[in-house]
């Protein structure tokens, strides 16, 4: 769920070069990408559940009414357990040697492995808890979302263009249908035939990258909620169908959607706060404009870099309604299949760390860098562990009532 992949979406600016060496190949044109920033930021309205739908613009609707209608159909296919008719895998093209479709699909899965322990460390060792099926379409997802951030947030993102994304929708399109450009979009078109997972949300978070190239400044919560959605709330919608949801839940299957949604929120908010100092280094800005002005500050303020009791407190209601996410979040991740709750609970129990840091720091996110060290990351494993088990006995319970 941080992303429902939560390791995905939100951890902190490592150096993505040895991505670029696998970003996308085209079939006609190399195209560099970059990093998805899988993390973002959006505003909270009072009643974290209900998130909207996004794709189809109404302006008479919120950010949040129209995010809630892309749930309801990826929670409809959840339900419906197949995705009906499929288009087979065109896996007999060369793919950068000349390979058998089983010995394709084992290298490629292997190699995506490969990026995920190098770039999510704590993620990827959560991942080994799931069945081996689980863990390898969880891991096609992570990369691509890594690739994809890259095309914005990597090394060569000064070169991106609203066309080079729109060239990465058009392959993304070919990897639902089968027609994979490379090992990494191998396993990812692989992972979409097996599992019920739509489209939409990738191309939500394509639609995320246009916005980083021409939006630096957020006029209200509404407005970076569907930002927040676009880049880290889809990873929860594309993650869910792998990760399963419990056999023995009562929960409904939009409210596990919606609580996969609000961690994604949840991370991308806490990247912001983390990362204010940078952002604004980089001129953007991605607070609510108008919580800012209602606080008595403005951008201004924030370039300056100063530490004020109206910094402290805007800081302070941010915070709150990180961690409100959060609380929607952990109800979700319940829910999830056994095998698949101690990654998520590790992710959100670490995220929800940057923001004890943050606290630590007096509030200082312009020069200091909120993280949580190695220490507190391998004890948090255990109390991840912990909590997926303690739900584990409860649902168990609960069922034999």
């Amino acid at each position: 769920m941080s992303g429902v992949l939560l390791g995905v979406s939100c951890g902190p600016k490592e150096n993505t070069n040895s991505l670029v060496g696998f970003a996308c190949r085209s079939s006609s044109s190399g195209r560099t990408q970059r990093r998805l920033k899988v993390c973002s930021k959006i505003s909270f309205a009072a009643g974290a559940s209900a998130f909207s739908s996004v794709v189809v613009a109404n302006p008479a609707r919120s950010s949040e009414e129209r995010v809630y209608e892309v749930v309801l159909k990826q929670a409809a296919l959840v339900r419906e357990q197949s995705r009906g008719t499929k288009i087979p895998l065109d896996l007999d093209k060369h793919i950068e040697a000349d390979f058998t479709n089983k010995d394709l699909l084992i290298e490629a899965y292997d190699r995506c492995g490969e990026v995920c322990a190098e770039y999510a460390k704590t993620f990827y060792l959560g991942t080994q808890l799931m069945t081996q099926e689980r863990r390898k379409a969880i891991w096609a997802i992570y990369v691509w979302c890594r690739r994809t951030d890259e095309l914005v947030d990597g090394p060569n993102s000064s070169h991106i263009t609203p066309t080079a994304l729109d060239r990465w929708e058009q392959r993304l399109t070919d990897v639902f249908e089968g027609r994979p450009y490379d090992m990494y979009d191998a396993a990812l078109s692989h992972t979409v035939s097996k599992y019920p997972v739509d489209i939409q949300p990738f191309k939500d978070m394509i639609e995320g990258m246009r916005m980083d190239l021409r939006k630096s400044r957020y006029q209200n919560f509404d407005e970076l909620y569907l930002y927040c959605y676009y880049v880290a709330g889809t990873v929860g919608l594309m993650s869910v169908p792998v990760m399963g949801i419990a056999p023995e839940s009562k929960a409904s299957t939009e409210s596990i959607y919606n609580a996969a949604l609000a961690l994604g929120i949840a991370n991308q908010l806490t990247n912001i706060l983390r990362d204010v100092g940078e952002d604004a280094r980089r001129g953007r800005v991605y607070l609510p404009q108008d919580e800012l002005a209602q606080a008595g500050l403005s951008d201004d303020d924030i370039f300056r870099g100063r530490v004020t009791e109206k910094w402290r407190n805007f800081m302070k209601g941010q915070i709150q309604r990180a961690r409100m996410f959060f609380d929607e979040a952990e109800k979700g991740v319940a829910e999830l299949n056994s095998a698949s709750r101690w990654p998520v609970f590790a992710s959100l129990l670490l995220y929800r760390q940057i923001l004890d840091s943050i606290e630590a720091n007096d509030y200082n996110n312009f020069t200091k860098r909120a993280y949580v060290g190695k220490v507190k990351k391998l004890l948090s494993l255990p109390s991840a562990y912990g909590m997926a088990h303690l739900v584990s006995k409860r649902l168990t319970k609960l069922v034999m009532r």
